[in-house]
């Protein structure tokens, strides 16, 4: 005898087939605002990985630029002379190493003979008076001295302590006898100025810290002799 399936049955199985088909379409969108919400996530991390990227190349680029036009700069200022500088010849200038005192021809002194041990000139700044003997051997070495006397204003003052504390190779120290405000020193070489800020300063450094007029380039800054 054959089976036969009600109504409500049939009614059910329809309910089941129809819930299963929505189940199903609710899988589908899903998965398709998963895969969409990936791809969305992954493209702008790729994208913000792309940006640092050539962002840090950028930086790069910008850095080595300005690395290329300090260089640049600094070369110029090298092959222009100081305007104003006295210029001595160095082979007029002692070299010797003595122990008893030395009179220079001019002060501060920019050459001559000179007590064995140098004055520390690893952007020292002293705060009183220093031997000549020894900061003359600091030239020798390729320092560069930075003297004044009581005409400075105490801003600038501070200013070239402040530069000559970052840069290797230099020293500060007060002179009441000099002539001039302020007055910058190497072997052979030597600038008057009576302010900080004159552009004369800079390129005063970037000339003689450790210029061609070096006797002795190279040489230790350090590990001489220093402020008591």
């Amino acid at each position: 005898m054959a089976s036969r399936t009600s109504p409500d049955s049939n009614s059910r199985q329809a309910r089941i087939a129809e819930m299963r088909r929505a189940e199903q379409s609710r899988e589908r969108r899903n998965k398709a605002v998963v895969i969409t919400a990936s791809v969305a996530v992954v493209a702008a991390l790729v994208g913000f990985g792309a940006w640092v990227m050539i962002d840090k190349k950028e930086k790069k680029d910008a850095a080595a630029a300005a690395v290329r036009k300090a260089e640049a700069a600094a070369a110029e200022a090298r092959k222009t002379p100081v305007t104003g500088e006295q210029t001595w010849d160095a082979k007029t200038l002692g070299r010797n190493h003595v122990e008893t005192p030395v009179k220079y021809p001019m002060n501060p002194p920019v050459g001559g003979d000179h007590n064995p041990r140098w004055m520390n000139c690893n952007g020292d700044v002293y705060k009183n008076a220093i031997p000549e003997v020894n900061a003359v051997h600091s030239l020798e070495h390729g320092a560069v001295w930075v003297t004044y006397n009581e005409k400075a204003a105490k801003g600038d003052v501070d200013a070239l302590a402040g530069k000559v504390a970052k840069t290797p190779y230099t020293l500060m120290s007060p002179d009441k006898e000099q002539a001039g405000t302020i007055m910058l020193s190497a072997w052979g070489k030597q600038l008057t100025v009576d302010k900080a800020d004159d552009p004369r300063v800079a390129q005063f450094f970037t000339k003689y810290v450790q210029g061609p007029q070096t006797p002795e380039p190279g040489a230790a800054c350090t590990n001489g002799l220093a402020e008591k």
